[in-house]
């Protein structure tokens, strides 16, 4: 008779859900890393690299990188950092999506989740492909945390295969909050600032996003203006802009929505 306990771990087996399949990792331009699986995403529709104004060298470098990682030469993990609102996941995927119409082969992969890195690296290891993850909007609660991506990016066993590099977003250069890094650093104060330095440090392009001036916002919202031909007067666009408190690409964005709907037209 077969243990009580194995009969139970099998009766649980068979009520758990079977674990998602993944999609073809060599068809869709984006995914999303979920629950072990590589999903597609539903409806990948990057900005227009034209449309990403007043970030001009950010673009280049960003673009060049991604085109060495698609055709198979030496990359750089990248940190994009800076101000809210300022283009950082934008330019992210409108970068990726120049590339794979230059006929680059590269995918963006969505990640939530930074432990389940090691097994998307295992996923992704060999495939004839290259694939740019993105963790969007990174932060620590606690050095640990920091380190465990220190670790990924460079040195540790699990290091990501020739075929991946990390493009992160955070609104701080340097990732880790000095008041968490000092937690783990009563000892030896010095820690405090090795935690917070050296895993900006791991990454080898290092992308600074700022503040919008006035003149820059309304640029933005300008090109949006044309391109989807809408009419707009400036003095409105500022004070949209000043009613919330912010002059940013989000903002613009925002604005140019409310311009469409007003129009009665979608944004596509």
């Amino acid at each position: 008779m077969a243990d009580p306990l194995d009969r139970i771990a099998a009766a649980l087996d068979r009520l758990a859900p079977p674990p998602p399949a993944s999609d073809d990792p060599l068809r869709h331009p984006a995914y999303v890393w979920r629950e072990g699986a590589l999903v597609a995403a539903r409806a990948f529709a990057p900005l227009p690299l034209d449309l990403m104004i007043r970030v001009d060298k950010q673009k280049a470098a960003l673009v060049e990188n991604l085109r060495r990682l698609a055709a198979g030469a030496a990359a750089q993990d990248v940190l994009l950092w800076g101000a809210r609102g300022t283009g950082k996941s934008a330019l992210v995927k409108a970068a990726v999506g120049a590339v794979q119409a230059d006929g680059g082969t590269i995918a963006l992969v969505e990640v939530t989740a930074l432990d389940t890195l090691p097994q998307l690296f295992a996923t992704l290891a060999g495939l004839s492909r290259a694939f740019a993850l993105f963790l969007d909007d990174l932060g620590f609660d606690a050095p640990a945390e920091a380190r465990i991506l220190r670790s990924l990016l460079e040195g540790g066993a699990e290091a990501r295969p020739a075929n991946v590099r990390l493009i992160v977003t955070a609104n701080r250069r340097h990732l880790v909050p000095r008041d968490i890094a000092e937690q783990d650093s009563a000892i030896n104060p010095r820690d405090s600032i090795d935690d917070q330095l050296a895993l900006a440090d791991r990454f080898g392009l290092s992308l600074g996003f700022h503040a919008l001036d006035q003149d820059g916002y309304c640029a933005i919202v300008a090109a949006y203006a044309v391109r989807y031909d809408l009419p707009f007067d400036a003095a409105e666009a500022i004070n949209w802009a000043t009613r919330r408190g912010s002059r940013s690409g989000r903002v613009a964005w925002q604005y140019v929505t409310e311009l469409a709907g007003r129009a009665g037209i979608a944004l596509t």
